[in-house]
């Protein structure tokens, strides 16, 4: 199908310009051509799509999300009795919630059981519906940390949350393990974590070499790598193993910045998880021990975010949706956090888009409205360069050429 869109305003992420009476002609699930102010010399052979009194702009992307999870209290706690089956079920309609929410792709940082490489593969052959998904599998961490369970020791550790390792030849294994399945990416547990009992978001909990080794398998295979990281110490060993991305990054200090800069590591801050535990408290269900650690980290991570920014650390978009109150297809106050730190309402958007897409290394993709791009286009009946608080309500949503919402 031959489809054009006829916008009010388009975001050309490229330009950083906005773009006034711009056509974008599409073919199948790709974009064809853009035109400013003029139509295209075959014009009428398309199927017109009226979005003049919108605000256009690419498809979003969420670099951190959990579809395994959907803001419950005890957002882990929900999911030890239910079988794979179950988790996978749910992530479906999670990860839905993300498309029609304006996140025509999305990466999971972590699921059980492989169940997110389920979800992805029954999107992408046709099955079902849903975002584009970037998948990490199960993440990999330690003996006692972010990514193991805390059951009593006659229980399998198989249904711990990630792969536990504890030498840097495990750490390879674990690795290799997870592309064997059809992970995108791999994740590790640099530190300690808020959700996790028994553990210091602040503390390592992997050595240098076992985080190389795991790391190195992804650099082999021309895949990026993720770190799960509070504490300066982790995040430190994570970027000078070779990271890719710094997710959250609440407690880094100066060393951290001048280290990401030099190795040109990108950070997703997650603003939304620490806040929104922070926000409803025990008083909403949510475990004081979550509670306690968030205090411990929730100040700091606002300064570091705004260091980091005003640094010029490459940021991309990463929300932790499915952590306590952060609902899947309603993540878009990370937004309003970013310019609340100052960050320009521009720049957030970029997160989302261009910067976003680079991170994945789908920039050939996805992150911009252009010829030979995939078709994702998102809409907004005001523009968020005027007020940020407009991504909260997306009017339309394209994800390869197909409308979901109109």
């Amino acid at each position: 199908m031959k489809q054009v869109i006829k916008c009010g305003e388009m975001l050309c992420t490229d330009k950083k310009a906005v773009l006034k009476n711009a056509y974008i002609y599409i073919d199948g699930n790709k974009i064809t051509d853009v035109r400013e102010g003029s139509e295209g010399p075959d014009h009428k052979s398309y199927e017109l799509i009226d979005l003049s009194d919108k605000f256009v702009m690419p498809g979003l992307i969420d670099t951190h999300v959990h579809i395994n999870m959907n803001g419950e209290a005890n957002s882990m706690g929900v999911m030890y009795n239910k079988t794979l089956g179950d988790i996978a079920i749910v992530s479906l309609k999670n990860a839905q919630a993300d498309l029609m929410g304006g996140f025509t792709t999305v990466r999971d940082e972590g699921a059980f059981g492989f169940t997110d490489i389920a979800v992805r593969d029954a999107i992408n052959q046709g099955i079902t519906w849903g975002p584009r998904i970037f998948c990490s599998g199960m993440a990999i961490g330690s003996t006692g940390g972010h990514a193991d369970s805390h059951f009593n020791p006659y229980i399998s550790e198989a249904i711990s949350f990630g792969q536990v390792v504890d030498s840097p030849d495990a750490a390879r294994k674990a690795a290799r393990y997870t592309f064997k399945y059809g992970a995108d990416q791999i994740k590790i547990m640099a530190t300690g974590g808020v959700m996790s009992v028994g553990d210091d978001p602040g503390s390592p909990e992997l050595s240098y070499e076992e985080m190389k080794a795991a790391i190195d398998v992804a650099r082999s295979r021309g895949r990026i790598s993720s770190a799960h990281a509070h504490g300066g110490g982790g995040v430190k060993i994570a970027v000078k193993a070779g990271i890719a991305t710094i997710e959250h990054g609440t407690l880094m200090d100066q060393e951290c910045l001048d280290l990401m800069k030099e190795h040109n590591t990108w950070l997703v801050p997650t603003l939304s998880a620490g806040y929104l535990i922070a926000k409803h408290g025990v008083e909403a269900g949510i475990p004081a021990f979550m509670v306690e650690k968030t205090e411990m980290v929730v100040k700091s991570h606002f300064k570091s975010t705004k260091a980091a920014y005003e640094q010029g650390i490459r940021i991309a978009y990463g929300t932790d949706t499915g952590t306590p109150f952060d609902m899947h297809g309603h993540q878009q106050e990370e937004f309003e956090l970013y310019t609340s730190v100052g960050i320009s309402n521009m720049d957030a958007l970029l997160f989302a888009t261009k910067n976003a897409a680079e991170l994945l290394q789908w920039q050939d993709k996805i992150g911009s409205i252009s010829a030979g791009k995939l078709a994702d286009i998102v809409a907004y009946d005001k523009s968020p360069l005027d007020d940020i608080k407009v991504m909260h309500n997306v009017a339309f949503v394209m994800k390869d050429g197909v409308v979901y919402k109109k």
